[in-house]
């Protein structure tokens, strides 16, 4: 806890002795009904699921007929379970140490001091201190002060609001310009916004990414057939086949245990967990889990121009009086008019920090009188104003102060702008009336122009997205010209194709923009947002990064926003992804991470679903030919551990850096269909041979299941291409495994001893599997493309 110099003697705040009387009342600003799930309901929602009970009632059925040595897939379920909740633990823990170093923080008043502490150590009735880029922590009342502020994350209103003594504040929203003091009014869950927490937490539920929402759909589905399918083949298995209890239960269970898809919802969760972990040790913070695969499929980034491209700290490079001024002011006085604006400015962002600095070295702050009103600098008007005794003064952008007469003075900051400095006018207003906008002329006074390097690894990041098929757009309020110029440096693809956004006067012309340039400027918070939903409404994922007030808009708009931790307190507290030392050079790790989890997982689920494809079509083809499944779980285990559950997991850690298109499910289903059919129209085929040749059922399902094997690890080999060692010794082992569990567990897992015929069987059929495999799958790819579409 820092203390600082009250620098308003009028204003105590609170006593440390009225602080803890509204600790010990609860009036502590700290919500109790955050989005985040809880211990318990992390635990709960991996044990007591849908699936789980279906496995506790089998095993129950399983246990009372004898079936003992069938329940080997209970390991694996009590696996899963364990296993998914120790990761979400160790995510949720993971998460919480870095949102603590990325909590707001509040600047308050107490005995008189100005301290900076945690937002949920504040208690009702402390008197705040609020300034450009934090975000209001609690509702309350201004008591000094003016600030402007914005809504739009509470209503989606962009309008900025002036809020003046006994103005309320919402909590959530936050401040443009301006400074004021605040009392706290409404703290913890009475405050606004955590009465809006619930609400959120309920959406955040809905709003589930396409993965995450496609993988529920399968679940869903598979979970309100099951039960009818199970009822019937007992029924058919039990009555009218006229087989033993124990024979209709297991069998029964074989093909319930087929048709649940048991390791793939854990795939998923366990996935994108590692790779929360494994980012959060880059100093990457995700704020939802989904981003991860937003950012998998972004193929078009925009970025700001400060602290994105360039380092976040300026510096003033050259001050400089306009040649030709109606004033006749000379250097000298020109110099201390300015360092006179910038010594009582209320901003403080990087670019009047550097003016401060400047001034602080150039001029003596005793000889200046009070200034009469002070109007912030406005992302939306591009200029802020001091008014003195001998005049209104502005800084901001030259094009929106002097208009028209901009092309008068152009030549003498263009020199600067193709070399990528930002130049700011200085200029004397001649009207008081500052609050209705620029109405009469202004009188340009000079110039001053800013410098701040490029990140270090700006080229060879920009480089990676370029190689990657990821367009990049820079939207930013500086010269188009100066900005252009910066990402030439960059090396940003196209970035000599700029354009001034205050030509574009219409949303159609945003549009026609969005899609044909690479760099805009002058561009204010509204047309930022604009030009995000132009690109997605053309078909792009769009991510977003930004550091400061202006880019809120567009980053809440956005498909994946991702914020510098040295920006505003609102911009990170807004974004879905947080880099905590500020390092652009993390967004290619960033990236490939979220590309090589979800093709890991996509790649990963197709396994799964051959399995669950083919259990549901061989179930229904008992209803309808009246034989009893073939298969016992004992063996759909087996099958499922060597050539699904094992190599899915090994294989959903692979790297994998293509970006993602198109549809999940769509193409989950189709690279497992081939699998699925061959498995189906073999096992039925092997069911009809062996009746027709008066095979022993035993027999039968034994060679369906080496034959599923065969099929299974033929996937897999599809699947693993382009094959390395590391997939070549998956395979192997697996099959390896399988092998000696045949030999040595063969009777555990409800293998027989295979006569002549019935190795002959085995083999025939293995060879003709293989053979429907390759032209079921040259079938599919041939049709995939009309599919898709």
């Amino acid at each position: 806890m820092d203390n600082i110099k009250n620098t308003d003697s009028l204003i105590t705040g609170l006593t440390q002795i009225e602080v803890d009387k509204k600790i010990a009342l609860g009036l502590v600003n700290k919500s109790y009904s955050g989005t985040d799930r809880t211990v318990t309901e992390i635990v709960l929602s991996n044990v007591c699921t849908y699936f789980n009970l279906i496995f506790l009632i089998i095993s129950i059925l399983l246990i009372l007929v004898g079936s003992f040595r069938n329940l080997t897939f209970l390991p694996v379920i009590i696996g899963n379970t364990v296993i998914g909740i120790v990761q979400e633990l160790r995510a949720k823990n993971t998460l919480e140490k870095m949102k603590l170093l990325n909590a707001p923080h509040a600047t308050v008043i107490r005995e008189s001091k100005l301290q900076n502490i945690l937002s949920e150590e504040l208690v009702q009735g402390d008197i705040i201190f609020l300034t450009a880029g934090k975000q209001i922590c609690a509702d309350a009342v201004i008591v000094k002060g003016s600030i402007q502020v914005n809504e739009s994350l509470l209503t989606g209103e962009a309008d900025e609001i002036e809020k003046n003594i006994g103005s309320n504040l919402l909590s959530g929203s936050f401040v443009v310009s301006g400074e004021c003091y605040a009392r706290l009014e409404k703290v913890g869950d009475e405050a606004y916004i955590s009465k809006l927490g619930m609400e959120a937490k309920a959406m955040n539920k809905k709003e589930q990414s396409e993965m995450i929402r496609h993988i529920n759909l399968i679940v869903k589905m598979i979970g309100i057939v099951i039960i009818p399918i199970a009822v019937i083949l007992f029924l058919q298995s039990y009555y009218i086949n006229e087989h033993t209890l124990k024979k209709s239960v297991t069998s029964t269970v074989a093909a319930v245990i087929g048709m649940i898809p048991e390791g793939l919802y854990l795939l998923t969760t366990l996935a994108l967990a590692i790779s929360t972990v494994k980012l959060a040790g880059k100093n990457i913070l995700l704020h939802d889990m989904k981003s991860i695969e937003t950012l998998a499929r972004v193929d078009v980034l925009c970025v700001d121009k400060t602290g994105t491209i360039t380092e976040p700290d300026m510096e003033v490079d050259d001050v400089f009086v306009c040649r030709e001024n109606s004033l006749g002011l000379r250097d000298e006085e020109f110099k201390r008019l300015l360092c006179r604006y910038a010594l009582f400015s209320k901003d403080n962002n990087s670019t009047m920090n550097a003016l401060k600095k400047y001034a602080k070295l150039n001029s003596i702050e005793k000889d200046f009188d009070t200034p009469i009103n002070i109007l912030p600098f406005s992302s939306e008007l591009k200029y802020g104003s001091i008014t003195f005794n001998d005049g209104v003064y502005l800084l901001g952008a030259p094009e929106f102060i002097i208009k028209d007469n901009f092309s008068d003075y152009e030549n003498e900051i263009i020199r600067r702008t193709k070399s990528g400095k930002r130049v700011l006018l200085f200029a004397k207003y001649l009207s008081d009336n500052i609050k209705d906008g620029l109405i009469e002329d202004a009188i340009a006074l000079g110039f001053v122009s800013f410098k701040n390097p490029i990140r270090k690894n700006a080229v060879e990041t920009f480089n990676y997205f370029k190689n990657q098929g990821v367009n990049i757009k820079i939207i930013s309020g500086d010269n188009s010209k100066t900005v252009s110029e910066i990402g030439v440096r960059a090396g940003i693809e196209n970035a000599e194709k700029y354009i001034d956004a205050s030509l574009l006067e219409s949303d159609e012309k945003i549009r026609e923009a969005a899609l044909s340039y690479t760099v805009f400027g002058r561009v204010t918070p509204k047309q930022k947002q604009k030009i995000i939903q132009a690109l997605q409404e053309d078909g792009h994922t769009v991510a977003m990064t930004g550091d400061g007030v202006n880019d809120i808009l567009a980053m809440k708009d956005a498909d994946c926003s991702i914020a510098m931790a040295s920006g505003s307190e609102a911009a990170t507290q807004a974004a879905q992804v947080v880099l905590l030392d500020s390092d652009f050079s993390h967004m290619p790790e960033l990236v490939y991470e979220g590309r090589r989890v979800v093709n890991n997982i996509e790649r990963s689920a197709s396994l799964f679903l051959v399995k669950n494809i083919f259990s549901l079509l061989l179930s229904l083809l008992s209803a309808v030919f009246m034989f009893t499944y073939p298969l016992e779980p004992a063996q759909i285990s087996i099958v499922g551990m060597f050539t699904i559950g094992i190599p899915g997991f090994l294989l959903a850690l692979e790297p994998g850096k293509e970006r993602i298109r198109g549809h999940f499910l769509k193409h989950v289903l189709l690279k497992a269909l081939p699998g699925g059919l061959t498995d189906v129209i073999i096992v039925f085929a092997i069911v009809v041979c062996g009746s027709v040749f008066s095979i022993s059922k035993e027999s039968i399902s034994t060679i369906a299941t080496m034959v599923m094997s065969v099929v299974g690890f033929m996937i897999l080999c599809k699947i693993s291409i382009p094959l390395d060692l590391r997939k070549c010794s998956i395979i192997f082992l697996n099959i390896a495994g399988l092998i000696f569990t045949g030999i040595f567990l063969g009777k555990f897992f409800a293998l027989t001893d295979l006569s002549g015929m019935s190795v002959l069987f085995m083999v025939i059929f293995g060879f003709v599997a293989e053979s429907l495999f390759r032209n079921l799958t040259v079938l599919v790819e041939k049709t995939k493309i009309y599919i898709i579409k």
